[in-house]
């Protein structure tokens, strides 16, 4: 089961369970028509099965909306927001793809620059 939704993934794509030939608790179109179950109550038990298959969606889909503000609760918890001034020196992050990579021991920071204007947006 996944935490994130609560559910199975298979039972999420396939709506349904999955079913092992040994279990018969929820019997296929097969096993009713060798027992003989009327078609009224076939379809009275496909009816349940499908009502109970929706109520599992419904219970994934809150367990995606919680599990989605706990992520970012721990993501904004961790974000430091920075704010500049002009006159301030920063340093300007390198994109990790580089044709000459050197390794390890390659710079990933350059600068430092001055700050010379904030824009709004606290672009800089």
């Amino acid at each position: 089961m996944r935490t994130s939704t609560g559910a199975m993934p298979y039972a999420l794509v396939y709506e349904m369970e999955a079913i092992t030939p040994i279990e018969v608790e929820i019997p296929s179109l097969r096993i009713l028509v060798e027992a003989k179950i009327g078609d009224v109550e076939w379809v009275k038990i496909r009816y349940e099965q499908l009502n109970m298959i929706e109520g599992k969606r419904l219970v994934a889909m809150c367990h995606g909306q919680v599990y989605q503000k706990r992520m970012a609760r721990a993501f904004n918890r961790k974000l430091h927001l920075r704010e500049f001034k002009a006159g301030d020196l920063i340093l300007k992050r390198i994109l990790p793809y580089q044709e000459d990579n050197q390794g390890k021991w390659v710079p990933i920071y350059e600068g430092p620059y001055i700050v010379k204007h904030v824009f709004s947006k606290k672009a800089v």
